[in-house]
């Protein structure tokens, strides 16, 4: 295994430079602190789907909406993500002209009517309704979150908080599986109104800490406000010492990277798909997508009651304390994982991960039919230390790359959108699991593991063909790694085609001075630095 320790130093632009202590910055201590809310996003999401679960088994719930038919069950299950899907269109526009924080606050704001509504909750009707703006505010903060995160933290960090992110969906649905399961004693409406009313806690410390963090300063440039950038960039990396060597060469990579963007790319649907690089991308976004759903988890995801039920462990009670310790591994494991994440690198972590879940997923199909067959005991437990195996498997890398590894791979022209393509492939696996799981668990037992078997084996080859290591690689200079000699990186460590490129740009006219704010800061430090104009 590749393990690399921890150095005493972080790359930039070609140098290293020693590493920095979060916490012994002021800066970056206030805005790694304020950040963490933003984090909360993730949580949101594993919250709504833990309580929804919980919900559904309350019998106050179920009786003050009249016992609700399958199809009415199906209904309000499925309208989250047709709200997700219908926002989708929206979220990257929303993110790349309203700018990161307005994304997560707009996000907010319609995720906290919608938990209005639902926990007035009048009509099922209106439940249902509550649903749809949930699903829908939640696309648009989860589509800006990890952008203005990425584009915020320390090189040094980057990769520990991206990760961090996805992570917290298991503190959210730990939460509210536990709370749930609390306020079921309530005898009245309480019971689901609760835990319902709890859910806007996130949004409301989202709305509250967003005026504290700063907007990102690859957007901030992208707009023209240099001066503003530079300063948030100073703040949150050198204490605000905007001369820092490092806060420099992260201004140049970015201006000059950015610009030859602008001047060369655009920012349209079709560079999607528009060069090598890029379908290469697309490839791993897709797939990433597709199979942080499809990788057997969603059996227990949304129905583990089932495939507990066909080992024979029925007792609610048992079930419960099952997932729940479940939930609690989950949140160890995959917050965990991390920390390791720039050590092991992100294709070491992936293929371990998923040649894991093939291993258990293997064992947990052979355990289910013995079991199936002679009724046996140790078969049932076995297939529950296998559950857990596999998780331990899923969440090495799954749980946390899932977004972190994404939104890295993407150069800031396209981070939006390719986001809303890989959000995209989540919400349409999603759709899968809903309706073809429990028909085919219902039909088919244990063979119906089969398929996830040979699904994994799919994954292992998809991953181990396309899947590129990034780590300890700043976030300008990932495009090295899909484009080649292509890439389009700004900046001291341009490659001579960017070099080149940016050379004849110049001579076809200066690059425009977007504020005089930066015009100002410009001729002040001409004489002690280069690195306020485009650096290449």
């Amino acid at each position: 295994m590749d393990f690399q320790r921890t150095k005493g130093t972080f790359e930039l632009a070609g140098k290293e430079f020693p590493r920095v202590t979060w916490y012994k910055q002021k800066g970056m201590r206030g805005l790694y602190i304020c950040l963490i809310f933003v984090v909360l996003t993730s949580a949101t999401n594993g919250y709504d789907s833990s309580m929804m679960n919980g919900l559904q088994s309350l019998d106050q719930w179920r009786n003050y909406y009249n016992h609700p038919s399958p199809s009415q069950l199906g209904l309000l299950n499925c309208i989250w993500a047709v709200g997700s899907l219908v926002a989708l269109p929206v979220v990257p526009y929303t993110a790349d002209m309203l700018g990161r924080r307005t994304g997560v606050m707009i996000g907010c704001s319609i995720m906290l009517g919608g938990v209005a509504l639902q926990s007035l909750g009048f009509t099922f009707a209106m439940f249902v309704s509550a649903r749809f703006f949930i699903g829908f505010g939640v696309a648009i903060a989860h589509g800006a979150s990890p952008l203005l995160i990425t584009e915020l933290v320390h090189p040094q960090h980057r990769a520990i908080y991206t990760a961090v992110y996805n992570t917290t969906w298991y503190m959210g649905s730990f939460i509210a599986a536990w709370l749930t399961f609390g306020t079921s004693r309530i005898h009245n409406t309480w019971a689901w109104r609760a835990p319902s009313l709890v859910q806007a806690v996130p949004s409301v410390l989202q709305m509250i800490f967003i005026w504290f963090v700063p907007e990102s300063p690859r957007w901030l440039i992208s707009r023209g406000k240099n001066e503003k950038a530079l300063r948030i960039l100073a703040n949150a990396h050198a204490a605000g010492d905007k001369m820092d060597e490092v806060v420099q060469l992260e201004y140049q990579e970015i201006r000059g990277t950015l610009k030859l963007e602008q001047e060369l790319e655009g920012n349209s649907w079709r560079e999607l798909w528009g060069k090598p690089g890029n379908r290469h991308r697309l490839i791993i976004l897709i797939s990433l997508g597709f199979f942080s759903q499809w990788s057997g988890n969603g059996l227990v995801s949304y129905y583990i009651h089932t495939v507990l039920d066909q080992i024979g462990i029925r007792d609610s009670g048992m079930q419960l304390m099952i997932n729940g310790i479940l939930q609690f591994t989950n949140i160890i494991v995959a917050t965990g994982m991390c920390f390791l994440v720039d050590r092991l690198g992100r294709r070491m972590l992936f293929l371990t991960s998923t040649c894991g879940m093939f291993a258990t997923y293997l064992v947990w199909t052979i355990c289910s039919a013995q079991f199936q067959i002679h009724q046996s005991k140790a078969s049932a437990n076995a297939v529950v230390v296998m559950i857990f195996l596999y998780y331990v498997f899923y969440n090495t890398a799954w749980s946390g790359l899932l977004v972190g590894y994404s939104v890295e791979i993407l150069p800031y022209n396209i981070r939006a959108k390719g986001m809303t393509v890989m959000f995209l492939a989540i919400d349409l696996s999603l759709f899968f699991n809903q309706y073809i799981n429990p028909i085919a668990l219902d039909r088919l037992g244990w063979k119906y593991y089969i398929f996830y078997d040979l699904w994994l084996l799919f994954e292992l080859f998809v991953i181990y063909k396309f899947y590129i290591e990034t780590r300890n690689t700043p976030l300008e200079e990932i495009a090295k790694h899909f484009d080649g000699e292509g890439a389009i990186i700004g900046g001291t460590n341009a490659n001579d085609k960017s070099r080149q490129l940016a050379e004849e740009i110049e001579k076809a006219g200066p690059l425009p001075v977007e504020s005089t704010a930066d015009l100002s800061e410009t001729a002040k430090d001409k004489g002690a630095s280069s690195s306020l104009k485009l650096g290449v």
